[in-house]
């Protein structure tokens, strides 16, 4: 009996075994192709899911179709042969449907072969007909050329491209270097015109206050033709009475009597 029942236990394990071996599962985002070992890789993708396969014939190969990013960096040329360093990130994934060609003629790592050469390819085609200046101030043209033909490019290859967007944007040290001095030129050429408007401007007010002071000379020499020395009379009576009403408020200063020398002291 105990023999039996240990048979038993081994073929229910062996049995056990073997459906394991059957099964496999497929996870949410996910496809799968399957490699038969006669009939080599199979046309049809399965889903998300566990399915059934022959054990030690056929092997399911996963694939992540999920959309994943990759940054890829390219050193690169512009119209006016200025170095460029641009980074472009990358949302991809592949085309649920020809994962069985992607397998058979790129590979499981398809991201590695294609996308670094398709990028550097596509960057180089399109920043060349750029200058560096029109680089940064056109980089919303740019970005959407460089999107357009990458993802034209890509899906020769079964890739779908979910977004392309440039994350940085560098050139040379001396075309920073250039830049730099171009905006100090334009802020010395600024303040240069700012000093010379300053100038004329100064100018004109110098003008119309001599134009003010031989106006108020003419008026004053015509005043002293038509009545004599009275102007002269009246202009001295107003300075006296001007000066006496300042030394009045003042407590520094005491009246004599006229004749009288010293200060008399005066009881309080």
């Amino acid at each position: 009996v105990f023999e039996s029942i240990g048979k038993l236990g081994l073929g229910l394990a062996v049995a056990g075994g073997v459906v394991n071996s059957a099964l496999y599962n497929v996870d949410a985002g996910h496809r799968a192709v399957i490699f038969d070992r006669f009939r080599g890789v199979q046309d049809v993708v399965v889903g998300e899911g566990t399915h059934f396969l022959i054990p030690w014939v056929q092997k399911p190969i996963i694939f992540d179709c999920r959309s994943r990013p990759r940054n890829i960096p390219v050193i690169t040329g512009s119209k006016d042969l200025q170095n460029v360093n641009i980074t472009l990130r990358i949302l991809f994934r592949p085309v649920t449907a020809q994962l069985p060609r992607i397998f058979t003629s790129i590979g499981e790592d398809y991201d590695e072969r294609v996308l670094p050469s398709i990028t550097t390819e596509i960057l180089k085609s399109v920043v060349a007909r750029f200058d560096a200046g029109e680089l940064i101030t056109q980089r919303e043209l740019v970005s959407r050329q460089v999107s357009e033909d990458l993802t034209e490019r890509a899906a020769t290859f079964g890739l779908i491209l979910d977004d392309v967007s440039l994350t940085h944007l560098t050139f040379g040290k001396e075309f920073t270097e250039a830049v730099e001095m171009k905006q100090v030129a334009q802020q010395e050429a600024e303040r240069a015109r700012f000093i010379v408007e300053k100038a004329e401007q100064q100018k004109k007010a110098a003008v119309i206050s001599a134009e003010g002071d031989s106006k108020a000379a003419e008026l004053i020499a015509n005043s002293l033709a038509t009545a004599g020395d009275g102007l002269i009379e009246l202009r001295k009576l107003e300075a006296a009475e001007d000066i006496a009403y300042q030394l009045s408020r003042s407590r520094n200063i005491t009246y004599l009597p006229s004749g009288q020398s010293v200060l008399l002291q005066l009881p309080q």
